[in-house]
């Protein structure tokens, strides 16, 4: 079966969504899903990711997020198999944590699509029966909705609650705006009806016919064309050489004083660690540009001087 194209670029919003291998559950208690928002936080710090609403349920996670740097296959990569890392650690397990791919359409951020993908995830556990009628949705522990009922310092630094406030016609993050979308969103809540959303759950984007024209042009090599500057194109990739390049310069080295310098050596070792606090580079790649050997031996390098060894 063919694979579905990746369409990256940025400023691009996706409804990310995927479940445990076998519908198994990928959250085990609370401490797993701590574990996950954390996770999150950290890809967000990496790749600028913005988040407009997240869900996670027992055997999978829903993710409204947008990409600023166009960088949807690197993070998803570093924050699915950290998270996966993390997890069997934890549980003393090994293997697939995640079914297959994860699902990614894109969405079109404007004419009420945003706000439409928003409101299937924060409506997900009424779908799922987990809130009893009586219980509003805030009652729900595990998703943006409660995040969005909080001021600007209580809640996670990377979610984005503008533009969802924005498409509602709720002109401000205050109390009482914050007071309006929860009245919206307990009546949205009272209409639900899965008519609603047949369409969500399948094709690659959500949005207009001019959308999806729109986009099935870039598929054809037109992509990243008119999408801003430099900066903003910036690769995950790219992000890696700037940091090594910077770390070099830093250091005064140049390609020979890295051949001299043992695949072992501690300065080596740090530019390393960075370059995975900082980045979404592999292993492989780092261990090829600082000429580390093998990327197992560059990964133990690392984990010896955080832990002192």
């Amino acid at each position: 079966m063919a694979r579905e194209l990746r369409v990256e670029y940025p400023g691009a919003i996706y409804r990310v969504m995927n479940r445990g291998d076998r519908r198994e559950p990928i959250f085990k208690d609370d401490q797993d899903r701590t574990q996950f928002i954390a996770t999150l936080g950290e890809a967000c710090e990496k790749t600028a990711w913005e988040v407009h609403a997240y869900c996670l349920m027992s055997n999978h996670f829903h993710l409204v997020l947008e990409t600023p740097l166009g960088n949807l296959v690197g993070g998803m990569k570093w924050f699915l198999g950290t998270y996966t890392s993390r997890f069997n650690r934890r549980h003393r397990l090994s293997g697939h944590l995640f079914s297959g791919r994860y699902k990614a359409p894109l969405v079109q951020g404007s004419d009420g699509y945003l706000r439409t993908v928003c409101d299937y995830v924060h409506l997900n556990p009424v779908r799922a029966k987990l809130l009893r009628p009586e219980e509003p949705l805030k009652a729900y522990a595990w998703s943006s909705y409660r995040q969005y009922l909080r001021g600007r310092k209580a809640r996670v630094s990377w979610l984005r609650v503008d533009r969802l406030f924005g498409e509602l016609g709720i002109p401000k993050d205050s109390v009482a705006g914050r007071r309006e979308f929860e009245k919206i969103m307990e009546a949205r809540r009272r209409l639900d009806d899965p008519e609603d959303w047949k369409t969500l759950r399948r094709g690659w984007c959500i949005g207009s016919e001019e959308f999806r024209r729109e986009l099935l042009e870039q598929m054809e090599g037109k992509m990243g064309r008119h999408h801003g500057g430099a900066e903003r194109q910036e690769s995950a990739e790219q992000r890696a050489r700037r940091v090594l390049a910077e770390e070099l310069k830093r250091r005064g080295w140049d390609t020979a004083e890295l051949k001299r310098r043992k695949k072992s050596d501690q300065a080596k070792a740090e530019i390393a660690r960075r370059l995975r606090q900082e980045t979404t580079a592999t292993w492989e790649w780092i261990a090829r540009g600082l000429l580390m050997g093998a990327s197992g031996y560059a990964a133990n390098c690392v984990r010896s001087i955080v832990s002192g060894a």
